[in-house]
């Protein structure tokens, strides 16, 4: 007997799509059948992977958003639902980081972490929240009530690192944002959960690993290897599922065992 995740039916809003880890997820959930909003800032990279997803049989679309203006992420999540149908999963992933001592951050660079991956993780979370909630109470339509909201935290926001110390900052924000939206949001059937993923390969730090510096990094990592994007499936599926009810308020360490 084998299990399959089924998605189908089900729409999926993917923030920072265009490359890495957000492709990665917008793939995965088109591949378990949901139809994929694909959002970001370059919309040509969203069209490019659009158009892979659908070659391959998925659904796809593509909204332009930019998460550190609340007013682009109202009118992202509006053209979403006008397009495609209201938003069952939303896999809140748009992150930056910069690499500095703590002494050396200045207020723009404090400014650009925080506003993308705390305030505009949880601006776009309350715009998907509050229509999930609508429906809930009948207020809205949709034929499915309650949501999936996965945040992408990191294993920073659990273990501090050097030089990424802000990242680390607003990353466990997210993790304690989680907590809190599945604390309120849960009597509405709506599951927020967190992923923390570790050392992940992607095309934004693959020159890094073959750098000596990057090399004593994985020497130093429990199985001396970094993962791939695709090692983050599971955990995306399992906490998108229609039988994950009972998952609500998780943060997954996936980071090879990183934090042990």
């Amino acid at each position: 007997m084998s299990y399959q995740i089924d998605l189908s039916g089900r729409v999926a809003l993917v923030t920072g799509a265009s490359s890495g880890l957000g492709a990665q997820f917008a793939r995965t959930l088109a591949q378990a059948g949901a139809a994929v909003v694909l959002a970001g800032r370059r919309t040509e990279r969203l069209k490019t992977l659009r158009a892979e997803i659908v070659g391959g049989g998925g659904d796809a679309h593509v909204v332009q958003l930019d998460v550190t203006d609340v007013d682009s992420i109202k009118s992202a999540v509006a053209h979403a639902e006008t397009e495609c149908g209201t938003i069952d999963i939303l896999v809140n992933n748009s992150g930056v980081s910069t690499t500095q001592k703590l002494t050396d951050v200045s207020p723009d660079d404090y400014d650009y972490v925080m506003n993308t991956n705390t305030r505009g993780a949880f601006f776009v979370a309350q715009e998907v929240g509050k229509r999930m909630i609508a429906r809930s109470r009948g207020a809205a339509p949709g034929t499915f009530t309650g949501g999936r909201i996965v945040n992408i935290a990191s294993m920073a926001g659990l273990r501090p690192l050097g030089q990424i110390g802000v990242y680390a900052m607003s990353k466990a924000a997210v993790v304690h944002m989680t907590r809190a939206m599945a604390l309120e949001w849960g009597r509405y059937g709506i599951n927020v959960n967190a992923i923390c993923p570790g050392y992940i390969d992607t095309e934004i730090n693959h020159h890094h690993w073959q750098t000596e510096g990057g090399q004593k990094l994985v020497q130093m990592l429990p199985r001396k290897r970094v993962g791939q994007p695709r090692d983050l499936d599971t955990s995306l599926l399992m906490l998108c599922a229609n039988e994950s009810h009972f998952i609500n308020g998780a943060i997954i360490q996936a980071d090879d065992g990183f934090g042990v």
